[in-house]
C-alpha cells in the first residue's frame, strides 16, 4: 500500500475521533488555544486550520455555543457545549465504546494483538 493511501485512510480514521475528542475536551468552557493545548497534552495534534472550521461546524449544528470575551486585554472566543452537544457527546461515546469493543473482538478473534491484549499479558 502506498504512503498516500495510508495517509488518506489515517485522515479518515482521525476525523471522527477528532469530533469526539473536541466535544469531550469542552466539558468546560475553552478558547481555541487552550483547546489545542488540551488536545496536544493528550497526544492529539490539531492545527488551527482543522480546529476552527470544526468548531464553526459544530456550532452551526447547535452542539456548541461561543462568545467573545476580553481576557488578559485580548478578545478571545470561548466555546462550550450546548445541552444538545452534551447529549450528542454521550451518544457518540456509547457508539465509540461499542465500536472499540467490536473492533477489539475482531482483532482478538483473528489473531491481531490489541493494546489491551498486549498490556494484559505483561
Amino acid at each position: 500500500m502506498s504512503s498516500e493511501n495510508f495517509d488518506n485512510l489515517r485522515l479518515e480514521l482521525r476525523r471522527g475521533g477528532l469530533v469526539v475528542a473536541v466535544l469531550a475536551a469542552l466539558h468546560s468552557e475553552q478558547y481555541g488555544y487552550t483547546l489545542r493545548k488540551i488536545m496536544a497534552d493528550h497526544g492529539i495534534e490539531i492545527d488551527e486550520g482543522t480546529l476552527y472550521p470544526l468548531l464553526r461546524r459544530l456550532e452551526i449544528q447547535g452542539l456548541l455555543k461561543s462568545k467573545w470575551r476580553e481576557e488578559q486585554k485580548r478578545n478571545k472566543r470561548f466555546y462550550q457545549l450546548t445541552a444538545a452537544g452534551k447529549q450528542i457527546l454521550q451518544q457518540l461515546l456509547t457508539e465509540w465504546r461499542n465500536m472499540d469493543s467490536s473492533i477489539n473482538s475482531i482483532l482478538k478473534e483473528y489473531g491481531h494483538a490489541t493494546s489491551r491484549t498486549v498490556s494484559a499479558s505483561r
